[in-house]
């Protein structure tokens, strides 16, 4: 019996469908970056192991180390992650007021109403994700974020997965990631700006999802764009108005959910603006 094809990835440029995502330009001609162009999907030429200060203050690898302890103190096991917690710079990617709170375990606004997590809310939630793969050692595949953000937990599942697509619905902050890690070049991060809601079709099928925003239920179509055999972590309003971190396992039998601790996420919303 002939194996069934591995899924290919899209090809850059692709065409994006309506309401499916804008892609970001990043490539340069004559030192300058192309204006963004609603036909095509560039790479963020990112490496999987991004340069890591050796410095002094917030750029020194101290400093990540004692997050990095904290974090195991707090029960997160997995080597992998803390590893990667480890490796991405938190405070480039937090606004300058807020610069000297980056490596506390607290939540901190980036603006247009939304928040980068705390650190310790990102590794749990990474860990999740990895405890469905068939290795402790070995990587995500594709994965597909809902909700990019600052960047931040993009830049980390770089470091995790084969390739992330990380998807954002507010202008702003799609801009706003789209600089704060383009100094870091990772080839394997691609950022789009669209509806978070509706997924990303041509990125799937997908190992894993995770997003960064709640609503009332996991949208169907963050379901259908998971593989079998692929894990999806979000936070997800229950009976009364709370949150929970919410995990679903696709199995060829079915779905299956469980329902885990309590969290405070900003709402999921459709749409762009």
């Amino acid at each position: 019996m002939t194996p069934p094809a591995t899924p290919k990835r899209p090809g850059f440029p692709v065409r994006l469908e309506p309401d499916a995502g804008t892609p970001s330009a990043t490539k340069k001609v004559a030192g300058r970056a192309h204006p963004e162009r609603a036909s095509g999907l560039f790479d963020m030429k990112i490496p999987a192991k991004a340069a890591v200060s050796s410095g002094v203050g917030l750029d020194s690898r101290a400093v990540r180390t004692r997050m990095v302890q904290k974090l195991a103190a707090q029960g997160i096991s997995d080597a992998q992650v803390l590893a990667a917690m480890g490796q991405v710079e938190r405070h480039r990617f937090v606004d300058t007021a807020l610069v000297n709170q980056a490596y506390e375990d607290t939540s901190l606004p980036i603006g247009l109403g939304q928040t980068i997590s705390k650190p310790n809310v990102v590794a749990r939630m990474l860990e999740l994700l990895r405890q469905g793969v068939a290795s402790p050692s070995a990587k995500l595949g594709r994965v597909l974020e809902i909700g990019t953000g600052c960047g931040y937990q993009a830049a980390v599942l770089g470091q995790l997965a084969s390739e992330v697509y990380s998807i954002e619905r507010l202008r702003g902050l799609h801009d706003k990631a789209r600089e704060n890690l383009r100094a870091l070049r990772l080839a394997n991060v691609h950022l789009l700006f669209g509806d978070g809601m509706l997924g990303y079709a041509k990125g799937a099928p997908y190992a894993a999802i995770i997003a960064a925003a709640g609503g009332e239920a996991i949208p169907q179509a963050w379901v259908e764009q998971l593989a079998v055999g692929g894990r999806l972590v979000a936070p997800m309003h229950m009976a009364g108005g709370a949150q929970a971190l919410v995990v679903l396992d696709r199995t060829a039998q079915g779905v299956t959910q469980t329902v885990l601790e309590a969290v405070h996420f900003v709402p999921l919303k459709s749409g762009t603006s």
